[in-house]
């Protein structure tokens, strides 16, 4: 394949936007707000579930509270009942009077057991409310960070599409100085080789794979002429020329 040495050249400038091209697209990839604000996203989905199973808790508790709550109420009344009974002097028989004692006492020490249920269910509201309140202000403030994190992504992405494009339309301007042929060869061999297709020869070494060239290869590229495509042997890169190739009288042509 033949091209003119100045089409050859224009090889680097197009291989240079085109890394240019990958490396704003690499960092897209891997911009660290990116990672942030998935993790922080993470992170309040996972307060989202515990706070769902907190409120919950909460709601359980306060079922059983009011249920304990009305348990004691029953028993005092029943206790109280009993008591004005027992006080109204009513009562004759020594057995019934016996029993009704023997009640009051007993209710006494249910009502004794369920206040305790009642104090052990109020503790425990009280600190899944105090749960459900450090959850709630967590997620208050992970959420006002993802909100900055994504703000500060968005930016910096935005900025990459700007100097993406940029990059864009000056390969496309270099691309059009190249002839189609060479231009086909050149993305074939980008798309094989890394993104790289072109390299410069310089001081006798390939600027792709960066292996010094034998003498015998040097000095066939010497004798091939300017417009002829020279590949490297190694790693079959277009090798462009250069002034310095250390080519001795053709660098440059």
């Amino acid at each position: 394949m033949k091209a003119e040495p100045a089409a050859q050249a224009r090889l680097l400038d197009l291989q240079e936007l085109d890394t240019e091209l990958h490396r704003l697209d690499h960092r897209a990839r891997h911009l660290p707000e990116v990672a942030e604000a998935n993790r922080l996203k993470e992170r309040v989905d996972q307060i989202d579930g515990e706070l769902v199973s907190a409120q919950t808790g909460v709601s359980d508790v306060e079922r059983q509270q009011r249920k304990a709550e009305s348990d004691v109420d029953q028993v005092r009344t029943r206790s109280d009942r009993d008591t004005k009974r027992l006080e109204s002097g009513q009562i004759t028989s020594a057995k019934e009077l016996q029993n009704l004692q023997s009640e009051i006492a007993s209710l006494g020490r249910r009502q004794a057991e369920l206040e305790e249920v009642v104090l052990e269910v109020m503790e425990r509201a009280e600190e899944l409310n105090a749960e459900v309140a450090r959850l709630t202000a967590e997620r208050e403030r992970t959420v006002a960070e993802y909100t900055e994190t994504v703000a500060r992504r968005d930016t910096a992405a935005a900025g990459i599409q700007w100097d993406r494009a940029r990059v864009v339309e000056n390969r496309a301007r270099v691309a059009e100085e190249v002839p189609d042929d060479l231009l086909a060869l050149y993305d074939k061999l980008r798309a094989q080789y890394d993104g790289v297709a072109a390299a410069p020869l310089r001081y006798g070494r390939c600027g792709g794979c960066k292996l010094a060239l034998s003498t015998v290869e040097l000095n066939e590229i010497k004798a091939t002429p300017a417009d002829e495509i020279v590949r490297c042997d190694d790693c079959r890169r277009i090798l462009v020329r250069t002034e310095e190739s250390g080519l001795g009288s053709q660098d440059g042509q």
